[in-house]
């Protein structure tokens, strides 16, 4: 899987798991879509994409490309 694929899979995962969360367990939950959201949008207009150095530094996509730079 390429990083790119990866990165946009982990913040699908996290944005349906928060909704779940704060649907079920607690509305508090909502912020971690607030926190995958604005990592999202500070990435695309910074270049720096934590997700990318965190899965880089598990060998997830070597080879590939990013989605931040």
């Amino acid at each position: 899987m390429k990083l790119e694929n990866a990165i946009r899979a982990l913040a699908g995962t996290m944005i349906l798991a928060s909704l779940a969360l704060a649907h079920y367990v607690n509305p508090n939950w909502i912020w971690l879509t607030v926190f995958v959201g604005a990592n999202l949008l500070q990435s695309a207009f910074t270049g720096f994409c934590p997700a990318e150095n965190v899965l880089r530094k598990l060998g997830v996509g070597k080879g590939g490309t990013s989605c931040c730079g």
